[in-house]
Protein backbone atom coordinates (compact mmCIF):
# COMPACT_ATOMS: atom_id res chain seq x y z
CA UNK A 1 0.00 0.00 0.00
CA UNK A 2 3.04 2.29 0.65
CA UNK A 3 4.55 1.43 -2.83
CA UNK A 4 0.99 2.12 -4.44
CA UNK A 5 0.37 5.57 -2.49
CA UNK A 6 3.73 6.62 -3.08
CA UNK A 7 3.09 6.50 -7.02
CA UNK A 8 -0.55 7.83 -6.56
CA UNK A 9 0.29 10.65 -4.80
CA UNK A 10 2.67 11.37 -8.45
CA UNK A 11 -0.79 11.90 -10.11
CA UNK A 12 -2.68 15.39 -10.70
CA UNK A 13 -5.88 14.01 -9.06
CA UNK A 14 -3.98 13.65 -5.48
CA UNK A 15 -0.56 16.58 -5.92
CA UNK A 16 -3.51 19.29 -5.10
CA UNK A 17 -5.22 17.34 -2.64
CA UNK A 18 -2.14 16.39 -0.77
CA UNK A 19 0.24 19.22 -0.96
CA UNK A 20 -1.32 21.37 2.00
CA UNK A 21 -2.77 17.68 3.81
CA UNK A 22 -1.97 15.77 6.81
CA UNK A 23 -0.73 12.16 6.48
CA UNK A 24 -3.42 10.85 7.79
CA UNK A 25 -5.68 13.03 5.68
CA UNK A 26 -3.27 11.42 2.62
CA UNK A 27 -4.89 7.63 3.72
CA UNK A 28 -8.05 9.20 3.87
CA UNK A 29 -7.67 10.02 0.32
CA UNK A 30 -6.44 6.90 -0.75
CA UNK A 31 -9.64 5.26 0.97
CA UNK A 32 -12.03 7.19 -0.85
CA UNK A 33 -10.08 6.12 -4.34
CA UNK A 34 -9.97 2.19 -3.01
CA UNK A 35 -13.07 2.25 -4.64
CA UNK A 36 -12.05 3.01 -8.01
CA UNK A 37 -8.42 1.08 -8.13
CA UNK A 38 -8.22 -2.67 -9.08
CA UNK A 39 -6.24 -4.56 -6.76
CA UNK A 40 -6.02 -2.10 -3.99
CA UNK A 41 -7.17 -2.92 -0.20
CA UNK A 42 -7.00 -0.16 2.47
CA UNK A 43 -7.20 -0.66 5.87
CA UNK A 44 -8.31 3.09 7.95
CA UNK A 45 -7.60 2.70 11.60
CA UNK A 46 -10.81 4.66 12.90
CA UNK A 47 -11.74 5.28 16.40
CA UNK A 48 -14.36 3.79 17.66
CA UNK A 49 -17.95 5.69 17.11
CA UNK A 50 -18.71 6.39 20.82
CA UNK A 51 -17.85 5.06 24.21
CA UNK A 52 -18.22 6.51 27.91
CA UNK A 53 -16.62 9.70 27.87
CA UNK A 54 -15.56 9.40 30.95
CA UNK A 55 -12.13 7.60 31.36
CA UNK A 56 -10.23 7.03 35.09
CA UNK A 57 -6.71 8.47 34.83
CA UNK A 58 -4.84 6.56 36.70
CA UNK A 59 -4.87 3.95 39.71
CA UNK A 60 -4.27 6.96 42.56
CA UNK A 61 -7.12 8.62 41.22
CA UNK A 62 -9.38 5.68 41.05
CA UNK A 63 -8.34 5.21 45.20
CA UNK A 64 -9.21 8.41 46.33
CA UNK A 65 -11.82 8.74 44.19
CA UNK A 66 -13.70 5.71 44.58
CA UNK A 67 -17.74 5.80 45.95
CA UNK A 68 -18.46 4.42 49.55
CA UNK A 69 -18.09 0.58 49.21
CA UNK A 70 -21.61 -0.13 50.16
CA UNK A 71 -22.93 0.51 47.11
CA UNK A 72 -21.41 -2.57 46.03
CA UNK A 73 -24.21 -4.90 44.23
CA UNK A 74 -26.41 -1.89 44.13
CA UNK A 75 -28.93 -3.03 41.16
CA UNK A 76 -31.38 0.34 41.86
CA UNK A 77 -29.83 3.21 41.98
CA UNK A 78 -29.45 5.31 45.13
CA UNK A 79 -27.65 8.61 44.83
CA UNK A 80 -27.46 9.40 48.39
CA UNK A 81 -25.47 6.06 48.62
CA UNK A 82 -22.32 7.70 46.80
CA UNK A 83 -21.78 10.50 49.39
CA UNK A 84 -18.12 9.91 50.51
CA UNK A 85 -15.79 12.20 52.71
CA UNK A 86 -11.79 12.51 51.65
CA UNK A 87 -9.16 13.97 53.15
CA UNK A 88 -7.11 16.98 50.62
CA UNK A 89 -4.35 19.27 51.41
CA UNK A 90 -4.88 22.98 50.57
CA UNK A 91 -2.73 26.17 50.72
CA UNK A 92 -4.32 29.04 52.78
CA UNK A 93 -3.93 32.24 49.92
CA UNK A 94 -5.16 35.78 49.85
CA UNK A 95 -8.06 35.54 47.41
CA UNK A 96 -6.49 38.32 45.14
CA UNK A 97 -3.98 36.71 44.16
CA UNK A 98 -5.49 33.40 43.66
CA UNK A 99 -5.40 33.06 40.19
CA UNK A 100 -1.78 34.26 39.68
CA UNK A 101 -1.17 31.58 42.23
CA UNK A 102 -2.99 29.02 40.06
CA UNK A 103 -0.92 29.34 37.10
CA UNK A 104 2.31 29.19 38.60
CA UNK A 105 1.41 25.88 40.30
CA UNK A 106 -0.42 24.66 37.86
CA UNK A 107 0.98 21.17 38.11
CA UNK A 108 0.14 20.97 41.62
CA UNK A 109 -3.10 22.13 41.97
CA UNK A 110 -5.44 19.55 41.77
CA UNK A 111 -6.87 19.10 38.35
CA UNK A 112 -10.75 17.03 38.13
CA UNK A 113 -13.48 17.75 36.21
CA UNK A 114 -16.66 18.79 38.03
CA UNK A 115 -14.67 19.32 41.37
CA UNK A 116 -13.96 23.22 42.66
CA UNK A 117 -9.80 23.91 42.83
CA UNK A 118 -10.91 26.96 45.32
CA UNK A 119 -12.99 26.81 48.14
CA UNK A 120 -13.70 29.92 51.17
CA UNK A 121 -12.07 29.53 53.94
CA UNK A 122 -14.76 29.51 56.69
CA UNK A 123 -12.46 31.09 59.34
CA UNK A 124 -11.67 34.40 57.49
CA UNK A 125 -13.22 35.58 54.81
CA UNK A 126 -10.36 37.70 52.72
CA UNK A 127 -9.04 34.21 52.09
CA UNK A 128 -9.38 31.08 50.06
CA UNK A 129 -8.13 27.59 50.36
CA UNK A 130 -6.32 26.25 47.60
CA UNK A 131 -7.04 22.53 46.48
CA UNK A 132 -3.66 20.80 45.92
CA UNK A 133 -3.27 17.41 44.22
CA UNK A 134 -2.58 14.63 47.28
CA UNK A 135 -0.61 12.65 44.77
CA UNK A 136 1.73 15.08 44.28
CA UNK A 137 1.92 16.52 47.62
CA UNK A 138 4.28 14.12 49.35
CA UNK A 139 3.05 13.84 53.38
CA UNK A 140 1.49 16.88 53.03
CA UNK A 141 4.02 19.32 52.29
CA UNK A 142 5.56 20.86 48.99
CA UNK A 143 8.89 20.23 47.50
CA UNK A 144 11.79 22.51 46.35
CA UNK A 145 10.16 24.24 43.56
CA UNK A 146 7.13 24.92 44.78
CA UNK A 147 8.15 26.37 48.25
CA UNK A 148 9.98 29.10 45.85
CA UNK A 149 7.26 30.11 44.24
CA UNK A 150 5.01 30.52 47.23
CA UNK A 151 7.83 32.62 48.56
CA UNK A 152 8.05 34.48 45.45
CA UNK A 153 4.08 35.35 46.05
CA UNK A 154 4.16 35.87 49.69
CA UNK A 155 2.06 32.91 50.57
CA UNK A 156 3.22 30.96 53.89
CA UNK A 157 3.93 27.51 52.65
CA UNK A 158 2.29 25.37 55.15
CA UNK A 159 -0.22 22.52 54.04
CA UNK A 160 -3.20 22.57 55.79
CA UNK A 161 -5.85 19.06 55.71
CA UNK A 162 -9.19 19.41 54.57
CA UNK A 163 -12.38 17.32 54.11
CA UNK A 164 -14.14 17.33 50.69
CA UNK A 165 -16.96 16.11 50.03
CA UNK A 166 -17.73 13.89 47.02
CA UNK A 167 -21.39 13.13 46.00
CA UNK A 168 -22.49 11.20 42.85
CA UNK A 169 -22.54 14.25 40.96
CA UNK A 170 -18.81 14.25 41.24
CA UNK A 171 -17.92 10.78 40.52
CA UNK A 172 -17.71 9.72 36.51
CA UNK A 173 -18.89 6.90 34.96
CA UNK A 174 -16.81 4.54 34.86
CA UNK A 175 -15.94 4.72 38.63
CA UNK A 176 -19.57 4.35 39.63
CA UNK A 177 -19.98 1.35 37.66
CA UNK A 178 -16.56 0.12 39.06
CA UNK A 179 -17.98 1.01 42.29
CA UNK A 180 -21.42 -1.33 41.63
CA UNK A 181 -20.54 -4.06 39.59
CA UNK A 182 -18.93 -7.38 41.45
CA UNK A 183 -14.90 -7.17 41.61
CA UNK A 184 -13.12 -8.10 38.39
CA UNK A 185 -15.96 -8.04 36.06
CA UNK A 186 -15.54 -6.05 32.87
CA UNK A 187 -17.09 -2.33 33.74
CA UNK A 188 -17.10 -0.40 30.61
CA UNK A 189 -19.79 -0.88 28.05
CA UNK A 190 -19.18 1.18 24.21
CA UNK A 191 -22.39 2.32 23.04
CA UNK A 192 -23.80 4.04 20.12
CA UNK A 193 -25.75 7.46 20.10
CA UNK A 194 -28.58 7.45 17.94
CA UNK A 195 -30.11 11.12 18.54
CA UNK A 196 -31.36 11.25 22.28
CA UNK A 197 -30.88 7.40 22.46
CA UNK A 198 -27.90 5.41 23.67
CA UNK A 199 -27.77 2.16 22.25
CA UNK A 200 -26.18 -0.75 24.19
CA UNK A 201 -24.79 -4.18 23.62
CA UNK A 202 -24.64 -5.62 27.74
CA UNK A 203 -22.71 -8.61 28.21
CA UNK A 204 -24.73 -11.50 30.47
CA UNK A 205 -23.09 -10.49 33.75
CA UNK A 206 -24.07 -7.09 33.71
CA UNK A 207 -27.64 -7.73 32.77
CA UNK A 208 -28.67 -7.58 36.70
CA UNK A 209 -27.18 -3.80 36.47
CA UNK A 210 -28.76 -2.70 33.60
CA UNK A 211 -31.64 -0.46 34.44
CA UNK A 212 -28.66 1.43 36.58
CA UNK A 213 -26.44 0.94 33.99
CA UNK A 214 -29.24 2.81 32.08
CA UNK A 215 -29.88 5.65 34.48
CA UNK A 216 -26.16 6.19 35.24
CA UNK A 217 -25.62 7.04 31.58
CA UNK A 218 -28.47 9.74 31.49
CA UNK A 219 -27.33 11.31 34.30
CA UNK A 220 -23.64 11.86 32.75
CA UNK A 221 -24.61 12.24 29.13
CA UNK A 222 -26.83 15.74 28.42
CA UNK A 223 -28.96 14.93 25.60
CA UNK A 224 -29.53 11.14 26.21
CA UNK A 225 -32.93 10.62 27.37
CA UNK A 226 -33.40 7.09 26.69
CA UNK A 227 -31.05 3.90 27.07
CA UNK A 228 -31.65 0.88 25.05
CA UNK A 229 -30.38 -2.22 25.09
CA UNK A 230 -29.97 -4.87 22.48
CA UNK A 231 -31.84 -8.06 22.95
CA UNK A 232 -31.97 -10.06 20.13
CA UNK A 233 -29.27 -10.59 16.61
CA UNK A 234 -30.16 -8.15 13.77
CA UNK A 235 -32.97 -9.88 11.94
CA UNK A 236 -31.78 -10.42 8.71
CA UNK A 237 -35.18 -10.07 6.45
CA UNK A 238 -35.95 -6.18 7.87
CA UNK A 239 -32.61 -5.64 9.35
CA UNK A 240 -33.85 -4.76 13.20
CA UNK A 241 -33.65 -6.26 16.15
CA UNK A 242 -35.54 -6.71 19.55
CA UNK A 243 -34.53 -4.13 22.15
CA UNK A 244 -35.17 -3.44 26.28
CA UNK A 245 -35.79 0.68 27.23
CA UNK A 246 -33.48 0.21 30.61
CA UNK A 247 -34.44 3.91 31.59
CA UNK A 248 -36.08 7.00 30.47
CA UNK A 249 -38.43 8.10 28.35
CA UNK A 250 -39.98 5.41 25.94
CA UNK A 251 -40.11 7.23 22.60
CA UNK A 252 -37.77 5.68 19.86
CA UNK A 253 -38.46 8.35 16.87
CA UNK A 254 -35.21 10.18 16.68
CA UNK A 255 -33.38 12.19 14.55
CA UNK A 256 -29.83 12.72 13.64
CA UNK A 257 -27.22 14.44 11.41
CA UNK A 258 -25.10 12.28 9.62
CA UNK A 259 -22.29 14.42 7.18
CA UNK A 260 -24.65 17.44 7.21
CA UNK A 261 -27.76 15.72 6.31
CA UNK A 262 -30.76 15.02 8.56
CA UNK A 263 -32.64 11.69 9.33
CA UNK A 264 -35.27 10.76 11.20
CA UNK A 265 -36.13 7.31 11.94
CA UNK A 266 -38.20 4.90 14.37
CA UNK A 267 -34.81 2.74 16.06
CA UNK A 268 -36.72 0.35 16.91
CA UNK A 269 -38.60 -0.10 13.32
CA UNK A 270 -35.77 0.45 10.71
CA UNK A 271 -31.30 -0.20 10.61
CA UNK A 272 -29.16 2.57 11.83
CA UNK A 273 -25.65 2.29 12.74
CA UNK A 274 -23.84 5.34 13.37
CA UNK A 275 -20.32 4.16 13.03
CA UNK A 276 -21.27 3.66 9.23
CA UNK A 277 -20.89 7.85 8.60
CA UNK A 278 -17.35 7.62 7.23
CA UNK A 279 -18.40 4.54 4.93
CA UNK A 280 -21.20 6.03 3.26
CA UNK A 281 -19.73 9.43 2.87
CA UNK A 282 -16.98 7.47 1.26
CA UNK A 283 -18.86 6.18 -0.91
CA UNK A 284 -20.56 9.36 -1.67
CA UNK A 285 -17.25 10.67 -2.58
CA UNK A 286 -16.91 8.10 -5.00
CA UNK A 287 -20.00 9.93 -6.92
CA UNK A 288 -20.06 12.56 -9.53
CA UNK A 289 -23.11 14.90 -10.62
CA UNK A 290 -24.98 13.13 -13.15
CA UNK A 291 -23.91 9.75 -12.11
CA UNK A 292 -26.71 7.22 -11.50
CA UNK A 293 -26.91 5.80 -7.94
CA UNK A 294 -29.26 2.14 -7.58
CA UNK A 295 -29.39 1.41 -3.79
CA UNK A 296 -30.30 -2.06 -3.38
CA UNK A 297 -30.51 -1.86 0.44
CA UNK A 298 -31.43 1.46 1.43
CA UNK A 299 -32.86 1.71 4.79
CA UNK A 300 -33.67 5.15 5.37
CA UNK A 301 -30.97 6.82 3.07
CA UNK A 302 -28.09 7.17 3.79
CA UNK A 303 -26.20 6.11 0.18
CA UNK A 304 -29.26 7.75 -1.52
CA UNK A 305 -29.99 11.46 0.04
CA UNK A 306 -26.44 12.64 0.05
CA UNK A 307 -26.29 11.15 -3.63
CA UNK A 308 -29.05 12.95 -4.85
CA UNK A 309 -28.11 16.11 -2.75
CA UNK A 310 -24.82 15.69 -5.03
CA UNK A 311 -27.14 15.80 -8.44
CA UNK A 312 -27.11 12.11 -9.35
CA UNK A 313 -30.24 10.16 -10.64
CA UNK A 314 -30.94 7.46 -7.63
CA UNK A 315 -32.97 4.54 -7.61
CA UNK A 316 -33.62 3.03 -3.76
CA UNK A 317 -35.05 0.33 -2.77
CA UNK A 318 -35.62 -1.47 1.02
CA UNK A 319 -37.82 -4.77 1.21
CA UNK A 320 -38.74 -3.20 4.75
CA UNK A 321 -42.08 -1.38 4.82
CA UNK A 322 -40.49 0.44 7.80
CA UNK A 323 -37.35 1.55 6.49
CA UNK A 324 -39.21 2.67 2.75
CA UNK A 325 -41.32 5.00 5.00
CA UNK A 326 -38.69 7.01 6.62
CA UNK A 327 -37.01 7.31 3.25
CA UNK A 328 -39.79 8.98 1.69
CA UNK A 329 -40.03 10.92 4.47
CA UNK A 330 -36.31 11.45 4.62
CA UNK A 331 -36.36 12.82 0.58
CA UNK A 332 -39.07 14.96 2.04
CA UNK A 333 -37.27 16.10 4.48
CA UNK A 334 -33.83 17.07 2.75
CA UNK A 335 -36.05 18.65 -0.49
CA UNK A 336 -34.80 15.63 -2.75
CA UNK A 337 -37.97 13.92 -3.61
CA UNK A 338 -38.16 14.69 -7.08
CA UNK A 339 -34.41 13.40 -7.48
CA UNK A 340 -35.02 9.76 -5.89
CA UNK A 341 -37.19 7.27 -7.60
CA UNK A 342 -38.08 4.93 -4.16
CA UNK A 343 -38.62 1.28 -4.18
CA UNK A 344 -40.40 -1.28 -1.71
CA UNK A 345 -38.76 -4.33 -3.32
CA UNK A 346 -36.89 -7.63 -2.48
CA UNK A 347 -33.15 -6.60 -3.56
CA UNK A 348 -33.34 -9.59 -6.06
CA UNK A 349 -36.77 -8.25 -7.65
CA UNK A 350 -35.50 -4.50 -7.51
CA UNK A 351 -32.27 -6.05 -9.60
CA UNK A 352 -34.11 -8.06 -11.71
CA UNK A 353 -37.20 -5.25 -12.42
CA UNK A 354 -35.88 -1.26 -11.94
CA UNK A 355 -32.20 -1.90 -12.52
CA UNK A 356 -32.47 -3.71 -15.59
CA UNK A 357 -34.58 -1.47 -16.80
CA UNK A 358 -33.18 1.53 -16.30
CA UNK A 359 -29.73 -0.21 -17.30
CA UNK A 360 -31.15 -1.68 -21.04
CA UNK A 361 -32.65 1.78 -21.96
CA UNK A 362 -28.72 3.79 -20.82
CA UNK A 363 -26.31 1.96 -21.28
CA UNK A 364 -26.77 1.57 -25.13
CA UNK A 365 -27.58 5.73 -25.47
CA UNK A 366 -23.72 6.30 -23.78
CA UNK A 367 -21.13 7.94 -25.91
CA UNK A 368 -17.19 7.77 -25.76
CA UNK A 369 -17.43 11.22 -24.54
CA UNK A 370 -20.32 10.87 -21.78
CA UNK A 371 -19.12 10.40 -18.41
CA UNK A 372 -21.87 8.98 -17.12
CA UNK A 373 -21.10 6.78 -14.39
CA UNK A 374 -23.61 3.86 -13.07
CA UNK A 375 -22.98 2.59 -9.45
CA UNK A 376 -24.86 -0.15 -7.54
CA UNK A 377 -24.68 -0.23 -3.79
CA UNK A 378 -25.53 -3.74 -1.86
CA UNK A 379 -25.30 -2.70 1.91
CA UNK A 380 -26.61 -5.64 3.50
CA UNK A 381 -23.29 -7.40 4.64
CA UNK A 382 -24.86 -10.50 5.87
CA UNK A 383 -26.65 -11.83 2.70
CA UNK A 384 -25.25 -9.14 0.07
CA UNK A 385 -22.62 -11.30 -2.31
CA UNK A 386 -25.61 -14.44 -2.46
CA UNK A 387 -27.49 -11.47 -4.60
CA UNK A 388 -24.34 -11.19 -7.25
CA UNK A 389 -25.27 -14.08 -9.32
CA UNK A 390 -28.15 -11.85 -10.54
CA UNK A 391 -25.61 -10.11 -12.67
CA UNK A 392 -25.13 -13.21 -14.81
CA UNK A 393 -26.75 -12.49 -17.94
CA UNK A 394 -28.83 -8.86 -16.87
CA UNK A 395 -28.80 -7.61 -20.54
CA UNK A 396 -28.62 -8.37 -23.89
CA UNK A 397 -27.21 -7.39 -26.81
CA UNK A 398 -23.63 -5.45 -27.74
CA UNK A 399 -21.75 -4.68 -24.44
CA UNK A 400 -21.36 -1.10 -23.73
CA UNK A 401 -17.54 0.39 -23.55
CA UNK A 402 -15.72 -1.05 -20.96
CA UNK A 403 -16.06 2.73 -19.18
CA UNK A 404 -19.68 2.18 -18.98
CA UNK A 405 -20.14 -1.00 -17.82
CA UNK A 406 -21.62 -0.76 -13.90
CA UNK A 407 -19.82 -0.55 -10.91
CA UNK A 408 -20.94 -2.37 -7.58
CA UNK A 409 -20.02 -1.72 -4.24
CA UNK A 410 -21.37 -4.90 -2.07
CA UNK A 411 -20.37 -5.62 1.61
CA UNK A 412 -19.79 -8.56 3.49
CA UNK A 413 -18.65 -10.28 6.65
CA UNK A 414 -15.81 -11.99 7.29
CA UNK A 415 -14.07 -14.43 9.86
CA UNK A 416 -11.46 -15.32 7.52
CA UNK A 417 -8.03 -15.23 8.63
CA UNK A 418 -7.10 -13.26 5.07
CA UNK A 419 -10.59 -11.31 5.14
CA UNK A 420 -9.92 -9.27 1.61
CA UNK A 421 -9.26 -12.80 0.00
CA UNK A 422 -12.31 -14.65 1.33
CA UNK A 423 -15.10 -11.97 0.20
CA UNK A 424 -13.45 -11.70 -2.85
CA UNK A 425 -13.70 -15.34 -3.68
CA UNK A 426 -16.92 -15.47 -2.28
CA UNK A 427 -18.15 -13.03 -5.10
CA UNK A 428 -16.03 -14.63 -7.80
CA UNK A 429 -18.08 -17.44 -7.01
CA UNK A 430 -21.15 -15.49 -7.09
CA UNK A 431 -20.50 -14.25 -10.41
CA UNK A 432 -18.83 -17.42 -11.76
CA UNK A 433 -15.86 -15.41 -13.08
CA UNK A 434 -12.14 -14.03 -11.51
CA UNK A 435 -12.17 -10.86 -10.11
CA UNK A 436 -8.40 -11.19 -10.33
CA UNK A 437 -7.10 -7.04 -10.87
CA UNK A 438 -10.29 -5.86 -11.78
CA UNK A 439 -11.44 -5.17 -8.18
CA UNK A 440 -10.89 -3.35 -4.45
CA UNK A 441 -11.70 -4.16 -0.88
CA UNK A 442 -12.13 -1.93 2.04
CA UNK A 443 -11.70 -2.45 5.49
CA UNK A 444 -14.86 -1.11 6.61
CA UNK A 445 -14.88 -1.96 10.08
CA UNK A 446 -14.33 -4.32 13.10
CA UNK A 447 -17.85 -5.60 13.86
CA UNK A 448 -17.03 -8.39 16.60
CA UNK A 449 -13.68 -9.83 17.71
CA UNK A 450 -12.23 -11.90 14.50
CA UNK A 451 -15.81 -10.36 12.74
CA UNK A 452 -14.61 -7.86 9.60
CA UNK A 453 -16.75 -6.10 8.06
CA UNK A 454 -15.72 -5.31 3.87
CA UNK A 455 -16.56 -3.34 0.69
CA UNK A 456 -15.05 -4.97 -2.84
CA UNK A 457 -15.74 -2.91 -5.53
CA UNK A 458 -15.85 -3.95 -8.96
CA UNK A 459 -16.97 -3.17 -12.40
CA UNK A 460 -19.06 -6.53 -13.79
CA UNK A 461 -17.41 -7.88 -16.33
CA UNK A 462 -19.00 -7.62 -19.78
CA UNK A 463 -18.94 -11.37 -20.44
CA UNK A 464 -20.98 -11.93 -16.86
CA UNK A 465 -23.31 -9.35 -17.43
CA UNK A 466 -24.49 -9.78 -20.82
CA UNK A 467 -26.25 -12.24 -22.94
CA UNK A 468 -25.29 -11.90 -26.10
CA UNK A 469 -27.62 -12.74 -29.41
CA UNK A 470 -26.27 -15.83 -31.29
CA UNK A 471 -25.00 -15.27 -34.82
CA UNK A 472 -26.30 -18.41 -36.08
CA UNK A 473 -30.16 -17.18 -36.33
CA UNK A 474 -31.48 -18.13 -32.46
CA UNK A 475 -29.91 -21.17 -31.64
CA UNK A 476 -28.23 -20.44 -28.00
CA UNK A 477 -24.48 -22.02 -27.60
CA UNK A 478 -24.40 -24.87 -24.97
CA UNK A 479 -22.36 -23.05 -23.02
CA UNK A 480 -24.16 -19.90 -22.68
CA UNK A 481 -27.50 -21.78 -22.09
CA UNK A 482 -26.00 -22.51 -19.01
CA UNK A 483 -24.86 -20.75 -17.12
CA UNK A 484 -24.50 -22.27 -14.08
CA UNK A 485 -23.08 -25.30 -15.15
CA UNK A 486 -20.01 -22.28 -16.31
CA UNK A 487 -20.41 -21.06 -12.49
CA UNK A 488 -20.11 -24.90 -11.31
CA UNK A 489 -16.62 -25.11 -13.08
CA UNK A 490 -15.32 -22.27 -12.11
CA UNK A 491 -15.53 -23.41 -8.66
CA UNK A 492 -14.11 -26.48 -9.57
CA UNK A 493 -10.60 -24.66 -10.75
CA UNK A 494 -9.04 -25.11 -14.19
CA UNK A 495 -8.38 -28.83 -14.31
CA UNK A 496 -12.24 -29.10 -14.49
CA UNK A 497 -13.07 -26.29 -16.24
CA UNK A 498 -10.22 -27.76 -19.06
CA UNK A 499 -11.61 -30.98 -19.41
CA UNK A 500 -15.46 -30.00 -19.85
CA UNK A 501 -14.10 -27.36 -22.42
CA UNK A 502 -13.13 -30.25 -24.64
CA UNK A 503 -15.08 -31.09 -28.15
CA UNK A 504 -15.96 -34.40 -27.15
CA UNK A 505 -17.58 -33.75 -23.95
CA UNK A 506 -19.85 -30.94 -25.74
CA UNK A 507 -20.83 -32.91 -28.41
Amino acid sequence: IIGYSARLLKTNCFRTAASNTSFPAVWMLLAQYSGRVPGLFVVVKKKNFFTMPETVEDKANLELYLPHPEVRGMTRLNREAFKRTVVVPVLKVKKEIVNTLLKSLKHTVLQRPGLKRVVEDPEDEDSRLVILDPHKISEFSLGESDQEVLKQLNVHPEVSKYNLELTYENFKSEEILRAVLPEGQEVTSGFSRVGHIAHLNLRDHQLPYRHLIGQVIIDKNPGITCVVNKTSIIDSTYRNFQMEVLAGERNLVTKVKENNITYELDFSKVYWNPRLSTEHGRIVELLKPSDVLFDVFAGIGPFAIPAAKKKCRVFANDLNPESYSWLLRNCKLNKVDNKIKAFNMDGRDFLLGPVREELSRELPLLKEEQKTSFHIVMNLPALAIEFLDVFQHLLAGEPCSAAGLPTVHCYGFSKHDDPAKDVRERAEASLGTSLDGRCSTYLVRNVAPNKEMLCISFQIPAEVLYKRPCPDGGKEPLWHLDFGLHRLLFQAGPTSLALWATPAVWQ
